[in-house]
């Protein structure tokens, strides 16, 4: 293969591999050539530089894809980088449905994985939106004047767990829906829990 060591893990993960095998075995390779060190983490391939996550391998029903963890800062030349959902800030993918697409690819995908190991050098960070761009739904809002102990409780948590509530409760079309995963979750809010501790 190349310098780069392999990780236990990985080849533990590959094993069981079901589907996406030989895709997932095709990207490690690729992957190791550019120098990156193989770690396994959040249940998948990753890859960093200096301690710093630059790609992870995962797979999904429909497709396989290489996740650039500061995707939304590389140039994209080939305009081939995918925002999951429109809430991802700063991951993009490369999506693939089989082996001889990742081949055909190669030289592209390690252009793009040098370009994300010279932003990580560069010491370039994604600005991500604040939370305080995002809309209170009108729900959350009656209970924090009805109970300001909730109000606190919510400014208490991280950003990103009050992200996750206000994306978690803006979700549904219906007020009665919102309504309902406001109530339910309150308590936990209170207890300074994020959505899903």
């Amino acid at each position: 293969m190349t310098n780069s060591k392999t990780n236990p893990k990985v080849d533990e993960f590959l094993s069981k591999a079901k589907k996406w095998k030989e895709e997932y075995e095709k990207l490690r390779i690729i992957v190791l050539d550019c120098e990156l060190t193989e770690e396994f983490k959040w249940m998948h391939p990753c890859y960093t530089f200096e301690n710093k996550n630059i790609v992870l391998i995962h797979g999904f029903k429909d497709y396989c894809a290489i996740l650039f963890h500061k995707g939304s800062l590389l140039q994209d030349v080939h305009g081939i980088l995918i925002q999951q959902t429109e809430n991802v800030q700063a991951a993009r993918q490369i999506r693939f449905s089989n082996v001889q697409e990742i081949v055909n690819m190669e030289t592209i995908l390690k252009d793009y994985i040098y370009e994300a190991i010279e932003v990580e050098k560069s010491g370039l960070e994604v600005s991500f939106k604040k939370t305080t761009e995002y809309i209170i739904p009108e729900e959350l809002q009656k209970k924090f004047t009805e109970m300001p102990a909730l109000k606190t409780a919510f400014e208490e948590l991280t950003p990103g767990r009050q992200r996750a509530y206000l994306l978690y409760f803006s979700q549904p079309k219906q007020s009665k829906t919102r309504e309902s995963r406001v109530e339910k979750y309150m308590q936990q809010i209170l207890n300074g829990k994020g959505l899903n501790d």
